[in-house]
């Protein structure tokens, strides 16, 4: 499920992405430059939404459903176990079960050999 959400993210935003480019924005005509465009407003007359504007739309609110769907699924997941994951628990274990050898310690002693 995880890695078709993730296949499904990736297209959606490529696509996303082409109809973004694709797209002419407001105040891109020549005659908007020089004034002949719609005098009340500043990028032009707002008129109904085209195909390219709608599938846009349309994309971009599967964009962020998507993106909350793989991040929603994320808090809930857990790691998987990777080979190197409990090496930190046998090296905590190994130093519990293994004690230091006994040091000779001289003893305080005087040593009856050594001439006073």
């Amino acid at each position: 499920m995880y890695e078709i959400l993730i296949i499904a993210y990736i297209v959606v935003s490529i696509v996303l992405i082409g109809f973004i480019l694709l797209q002419q924005g407001k105040g891109a005509d020549m005659g908007a430059s020089f004034g002949s465009g719609a005098s009340g407003t500043i990028f032009g007359a707002a008129g109904s939404a085209n195909f390219l504007s709608r599938t846009t739309a349309i994309f971009a609110i599967l964009f962020f459903v998507i993106a909350l769907v793989i991040g929603n699924i994320n808090t809930h997941r857990q790691a998987p176990q990777g080979t190197f994951d409990d090496l930190s628990n046998e090296a905590q274990s190994l130093q519990q079960n293994t004690t230091a050898p006994a040091l000779d310690v001289p003893s305080t002693k005087p040593n009856s050999d050594i001439p006073q």
